[in-house]
């Protein structure tokens, strides 16, 4: 009998290689190489071909969606779960991953189970308890081992599941760890494939680096059909769910949640979490309209220019790209002459929210002249629009919805690219069109 051949594997990035070396050759850290199985087998074995069939033949069915009783989770998922998919979730440690699940499950009246490798039996009891939860169709199973939790799940045949955490379970057939790049791998595959075949909805809980990103091999986030992200700030009592990837909807579709005593409440109209309610107009402070996945939201971008006191000038955004703040300060003193090169100039993203589009550019810049000239931008006003290197307003996608969001929030006027000014007129909203970053400076000084 021909011996098995191994492979060595990395545990920090999940790198293979044909023999062990001191560090991995992939991400250079030492010590992480463990040898595995790669190839039990003895050759290639020709098998049967697949069945083809024609893409046009194909009759899409309609997915039928299973709400999870919270809106907000909803709205990140793409509209419910769908029987089948896999789910994951992850977020730092304390957020309210489990509590969130554990809501979910409680409203649902189907078949439910709660798989959990982290907390006993009774500490999960006792959280629903707190949170005054009624869960009589929830069945509950402290196990870490795969195979005993494949069978929990074949047994039971739930509509919806959740594992809690996929870093805690461990299969008899791997001799690593648990929480190791193989046995993520390993666990995630089989209960993937267990997901697929019953068309159970399945729930898996993640942790994370500090870094923020899932721990384990980045295939756990290729297997999984929906990648959630659960973010916020510890200090605070709002937190959002960011959809980072999603086979059944939109992906960077966003849920907001305010944490209170009874658990996770949804936030109907989170526009109203960014926007501070400063009294009357203060220098530096101008509102965004941005786009999270398909929903408008309307930040409030923060800047404070002060005077450097060192041969440096200090160049922190919070919320926003720092490079991206660099390049919009070179534009306004190009083109719109405003100098900041002797300035520190810290910008924030009011509510602890993360802003990636290129529509914040016009709001950052006239935040930051606002506050270089103390002079406060009226209030009722909004921004959105990308800037170029050669100082033109470029137009943002979907322009007319973060309009239509800030007149039924009460906003008066915004400033926009003219290639975004709507052909009707929006009702209560005055349009400011410009071209380029100084008719926009201009323009601010006039408001």
């Amino acid at each position: 009998m021909k011996k098995p051949k191994t492979a060595y594997v990395c545990s920090e990035c999940g790198a293979s290689a044909l023999q062990w070396f001191g560090s991995c050759p992939s991400c250079g850290t030492a010590g992480t190489l463990s040898e595995t199985i790669s190839e039990r087998g003895s050759g290639f074995r020709p098998k049967s071909a697949p069945e083809t069939v024609g893409l046009a033949e194909v009759q899409p069915r309609d997915l039928e969606r299973i709400p999870t009783g919270i809106g907000e989770l909803d709205r990140a998922l793409g509209g419910g779960l769908v029987a089948g998919q896999v789910a994951l979730l992850g977020g730092d440690p304390g957020i309210g991953k489990s509590t969130l699940l554990l809501q979910a499950l409680c409203t649902l009246s189907d078949s439910v189970l709660y798989l959990t490798g982290e907390e006993s039996v009774e500490q999960v009891a006792l959280r629903a308890r707190r949170l005054s939860l009624e869960s009589a169709a929830v069945r509950i199973a402290a196990e870490t081992q795969l195979e005993r939790v494949l069978g929990a799940l074949e047994s039971a045949r739930p509509r919806v599941a959740v594992i809690d955490s996929i870093q805690t379970l461990w299969s008899e057939s791997l001799q690593s760890a648990p929480g190791s790049v193989a046995q993520v791998r390993e666990c995630a595959a089989q209960l993937t494939r267990h997901a697929k075949r019953a068309g159970t909805a399945l729930f898996l809980v993640g942790h994370v680096t500090k870094e923020g990103a899932i721990a384990g091999p980045r295939v756990l986030e290729h297997i999984v059909d929906t990648v959630l992200y659960f973010e916020g700030d510890p200090n605070s009592s709002f937190r959002l769910v960011r959809a980072a990837k999603n086979r059944f909807g939109a992906v960077n579709e966003l849920g907001v949640f305010a944490m209170t005593e009874r658990g996770l409440k949804g936030v109907s109209n989170p526009s109203r979490l960014f926007l501070s309610d400063h009294g009357k107009p203060v220098p530096g402070s101008c509102v965004l309209a941005t786009l999270e996945g398909t929903r408008p939201l309307l930040v409030e971008i923060q800047a404070l220019v002060d005077p450097a006191h060192t041969p440096n000038a200090r160049r922190l955004s919070v919320g926003l790209e720092a490079n991206r703040l660099a390049m919009l300060l070179a534009v306004l003193h190009r083109h719109a002459g405003i100098a900041t090169w002797e300035q520190d100039v810290f910008v924030n993203a009011v509510g602890g929210v993360r802003i990636g589009e290129p529509a914040a550019d016009l709001a950052v810049c006239l935040a930051v002249v606002s506050s270089f000239s103390d002079r406060p931008i009226p209030a009722k006003v909004l921004a959105f629009g990308e800037i170029g290197l050669a100082g033109e307003v470029r137009p943002a996608v979907r322009g007319q919805e973060r309009l239509r969001e800030a007149a039924k929030l009460g906003f008066e006027r915004a400033v926009i690219p003219r290639a975004n000014q709507p052909k009707t007129k929006v009702p209560g909203l005055e349009v400011l069109a410009v071209e380029r970053i100084d008719q926009a400076v201009r323009l601010l000084r006039e408001l």
